[in-house]
């Protein structure tokens, strides 16, 4: 009778431990997670030292995503993440039940504004309302929820821009108050001002405003309410995002008058 060969002392497979996860799998994670509010591209090098995986790997790993558009490689050579990541974010948003999470807040906000509040989030190259409530006023500015518009044009697009990195003396200075105002910006007679919300791991989630008739939302007005929309932001970013972490942006409950 032949003597049985012994078994390999090759390290287990996740067929022997399905506890130990699948290692190249999370190692794509982490080139995804490298990438953070202030660092909308980074260098192969950048991502090797972030992930603390040699750039051969992470090479191969960043390849492999682009094929399926969750990363670019720009001109330059740097990489970014790609609009399949975006689209992975919008159905990861969409889990969550707007009429409680959303929703609530939004209304405080129009209560206490007395304004049309909504809530956007990035797709992509544009941006989209996927939570709104409308203002008690009888003149005011309509929007569909689902309505895609413009990041570049309007306070809430360009609050996105600027909480995903963008570059330039307007986006820092966004940064740095941690709300925008816009006053006939993407539609003439339209005034908007709008903060940044986080989620998950207190990465960029979408932006909140309040809009309406520059007739009445002066730009006098639009300062008035900055910090009651910004207060807002933080309300639902830590309702998201949890407890404040190393994570955690600057301008999150902050106030720059």
């Amino acid at each position: 009778m032949a003597t049985p060969k012994p078994k390999s002392a090759s390290a287990p497979t996740t067929e022997d431990n399905p506890t130990m996860g699948v290692t190249a799998v999370t190692r794509a994670l982490q080139v995804m997670e490298a990438f953070g509010v202030a660092t909308s591209h980074l260098s192969l090098a950048q991502l090797s030292r972030h992930c603390g995986l040699h750039k051969t790997t992470v090479l191969r790993l960043a390849r492999t995503l682009a094929q399926s558009g969750y990363m670019v490689q720009r001109e330059d050579g740097e990489w970014r993440l790609g609009p399949a990541a975006g689209w992975l974010g919008l159905r990861y948003q969409s889990g969550f039940d707007a009429n409680n999470v959303v929703e609530p807040t939004l209304r405080e906000l129009s209560r206490v504004t007395g304004e049309s509040a909504s809530f956007y989030v990035r797709e992509g190259d544009i941006r989209a309302c996927i939570s709104r409530v409308e203002g008690p006023q009888s003149v005011r500015h309509h929007v569909r929820i689902g309505e895609r518009l413009p990041l570049d044009k309007g306070a809430p697009g360009r609050v996105i821009l600027a909480f995903s990195g963008a570059s330039g003396k307007v986006y820092e200075e966004i940064r740095q108050r941690g709300h925008h105002m816009s006053l006939g910006e993407r539609e003439a007679e339209v005034s908007s001002v709008s903060a940044p919300v986080f989620g998950l791991n207190w990465r960029l989630l979408g932006s909140m405003c309040i809009s309406g008739p520059t007739a009445r939302l002066t730009e006098a007005k639009l300062q008035a309410h900055a910090k009651t929309v910004m207060d807002a932001a933080n309300q639902l970013s830590y309702a998201l995002a949890g407890a404040r972490s190393l994570d955690t942006p600057t301008v999150v409950s902050t106030w720059h008058p």
